[in-house]
């Protein structure tokens, strides 16, 4: 049976965002079953060189295409004639892809369209109606999004399958392969995102001094992970000074790191905190959990399916003291999410209460969960399951299924 050829349309591979990684795992997944090959365009990345790539471990089943932004309408007319792709396959937040629903007339008559979708909150977005209905399905990587999907678009062919996090590599440590990176005898606190308005970076800043106020001033630390100066959110280094926070009480750090480091900050830590106002799933507090350290996080998007099993906890779920309606001229409605001052130090306060055989101890029931359920294991079982009966069910050129581009709607 000759493989089938699926374009992929999202961040780089070789990106380390969470889009970019989670991709790399869907794509490298799929390759080891031996049933698929891949074009990818690289996306969400300055290139220095804009030539195909091959990878030696893959051969000709993997080129990834370099490109600004995600590429254009006629860059995928042309690829799907070319290759003769069988599939598109793309991801993330719904507004990166206006431009190509405009054209899924042009594409879905051949090729049908499988969309990894996530969307942070509620209201249930019906302006994104037009958008799912305009894919032959949508696997929605959260509850939350889940939930929307089938409150939207019943209709849609629709899975819900949780990103992943590669469990032997973020994983528990032994102390001595971290032990440069602890802070003996403190509560280390670490948070890893970008510097951005709704990943709230500046509020923790400024409400964690008040939390040493209240316990002492050298009885934790705050680590940082991220660009202290992004344009897209808050100078951190200035509120640090401005607060006269000293270096043994704040960190932070922005070089890149790879993954296998980056497990080591999180075995270091004490625990990891993420109080975003708005969070589609979190990849940063699934990576600790999978390391065995526990979480404190805003009750909001992907976050609040990762602190609890809805039995147990592996972490201080804080639940929003008030959800403003904002919105856009393209995301019209969505509920953003606020923590307040008084539970965030409140939840420090209990975890820096534990021992750090208790902290450790909540955190490895955390890794026992994440294993279970968030695997890279049942990520890819998952996905070949799905790609395998998409491709079944709907074909591809001379054997397309079940796509009718035309519809009816009575005029009132």
């Amino acid at each position: 049976m000759s493989k089938k050829k699926i374009l992929v349309l999202a961040d780089d591979i070789r990106h380390f965002s969470g889009v970019g990684t989670q991709t790399k795992y869907f794509v490298e997944s799929m390759l080891r079953t031996g049933k698929y090959q891949f074009i990818c365009i690289g996306g969400a990345l300055k290139h220095e060189d804009y030539r195909p790539t091959k990878f030696q471990e893959w051969g000709d089943d993997l080129i990834v295409i370099p490109v600004d932004g995600y590429g254009t309408a006629q860059m995928i007319r042309d690829l799907i004639y070319v290759h003769k792709i069988d599939a598109i396959w793309f991801m993330t937040d719904p507004r990166f892809w206006l431009w190509l629903w405009e054209i899924e007339q042009e594409v879905r008559p051949n090729v049908p369209m499988i969309y990894y979708h996530v969307w942070d909150n509620f209201p249930a977005p019906k302006f994104n109606k037009k958008y799912y209905m305009s894919n032959d399905m949508v696997v929605t990587m959260s509850k939350v999004s889940a939930q929307i999907v089938e409150e939207v678009a019943p209709e849609i062919p629709h899975k819900y399958i949780p990103l992943t996090v590669d469990t032997e590599i973020f994983k528990p440590l032994e102390e001595k392969e971290y032990a440069q990176f602890a802070k003996q005898g403190k509560t280390l606190f670490f948070w890893n995102n970008r510097n951005a308005r709704r990943k709230m970076s500046g509020t923790i800043l400024w409400w964690f001094k008040e939390f040493l106020d209240k316990v002492g001033h050298d009885k934790a630390t705050l680590w940082m992970h991220t660009e202290p100066k992004d344009e897209h959110g808050q100078d951190l280094e200035h509120i640090a000074r401005t607060l006269g926070l000293t270096k043994e009480q704040f960190i932070v750090s922005n070089a890149r790191v790879l993954p296998h480091d980056l497990a080591k900050f999180y075995n270091a830590a004490d625990c990891i905190l993420n109080i975003s106002d708005a969070e589609g799933f979190g990849m940063g507090t699934l990576e600790s959990l999978s390391c065995g350290t526990p979480i404190i996080v805003n009750m909001t998007g992907g976050l609040q399916e990762q602190v609890t099993d809805g039995e147990q906890w592996f972490g201080v779920g804080i639940e929003p003291s008030s959800k403003a309606v904002v919105g856009s001229q393209l995301v019209p409605y969505i509920h953003e999410d606020r923590v307040s001052k008084e539970d965030f130090i409140a939840a420090l306060e209990k975890m820096h209460n534990m021992s750090r055989h208790q902290r450790k101890e909540l955190g490895l029931k955390g890794r026992e969960y994440v294993v279970k359920n968030y695997s890279l294991k049942e990520f890819a079982k998952k996905w070949e399951e799905t790609m395998d009966k998409f491709i079944e069910d709907n074909g591809s050129w001379d054997s397309r299924k079940n796509y009718n581009g035309i519809t009816f709607e009575e005029i009132k």
